[in-house]
């Protein structure tokens, strides 16, 4: 592979400026700086996917997939699952691959990354890979977005659009215009979808997903840099107990018309 008053998005910490959504652009890898937080990212165009003849897709499942992935790629039927799976898989193998040649000095091409989902439980779906590395991965609209890293990672991108909006209401309560903090404050300018973005990427943290709801997750704060921070519900807690003692960082901004956000240590 070759809406009414809002704050202004930050670059979310530096990220904007370091991630490209490029749709004509197949693939783009990136080493997230700083390099302290050792975090490498792929981005893969679902929409150059799409525009490849069938048998330019043969190609790339043939080059990059292991005989199972090629097995589960196979069982899909709908074309836009295919792709987005497809779009997924690349971006882990990529992500995972480029990360051991830049911190383990390790050849390891793509296609010999094995990417598997997590099977049962409130952590069903997530997915994990053969090496010694923790991945989040994350779909919208034309874009396939994987990070890697040495520690637990959360990522969730969105398209900006409006907020449906019934969930647009449910996300105002949370928030107050009049609070004392400033970063409160500036929270509650926040796009409703990015405050939603924040709020999967704390949930996708701890591989749990939407089957937590997204009430457990309080955002309580946006800073001018992109920070944001949260606190966990109690029906989060439960599944994650030492969410309310070492919670992860939050980064959340805006880049090419979507909106990201990362949590991570």
């Amino acid at each position: 592979m070759s809406r009414g008053e809002t704050a202004a998005v930050p670059e979310a910490d530096g990220l904007a400026g370091q991630v490209v959504l490029d749709v004509s652009r197949p693939l783009r890898v990136t080493h997230l700086t700083p390099a302290s937080r050792r975090l490498t990212l792929a981005v893969v165009s679902i929409g150059w996917l799409r525009g490849q003849a069938p048998e330019a897709l043969a190609a790339l499942r043939e080059r990059y997939l292991t005989p199972a992935e090629t097995e589960q790629a196979a069982s899909l039927r709908a074309p836009r699952r295919r792709h987005e799976w497809l779009a997924g898989r690349l971006a882990l193998k990529h992500a995972v691959s480029a990360h051991g040649r830049r911190h383990w000095d390790s050849a390891r091409e793509p296609r010999a990354v094995e990417v598997r989902t997590v099977v049962g439980g409130i952590q069903a779906g997530r997915p994990v890979v053969d090496a010694p590395v923790e991945v989040g991965l994350t779909h919208s609209g034309d874009f396939a977005l994987a990070v890697c890293g040495p520690h637990a990672i959360g990522v969730d991108l969105e398209h900006d659009r409006p907020m449906p909006p019934t969930l647009a209401r449910v996300l105002d309560l949370e928030c107050d215009p009049r609070a004392p903090s400033p970063h409160a404050r500036r929270l509650a300018a926040m796009p409703a979808a990015l405050r939603w973005t924040c709020k999967e990427a704390v949930l996708k943290y701890y591989g749990f997903g939407l089957r937590v709801d997204a009430r457990e997750v309080a955002l309580t704060g946006w800073l001018p840099d992109g920070r944001f921070t949260w606190r966990p519900g109690g029906g989060l807690l439960r599944h994650a107990p030492t969410a309310e003692t070492r919670r992860p960082t939050g980064w959340a901004g805006a880049v090419h018309g979507h909106h990201l956000a990362l949590v991570g240590r």
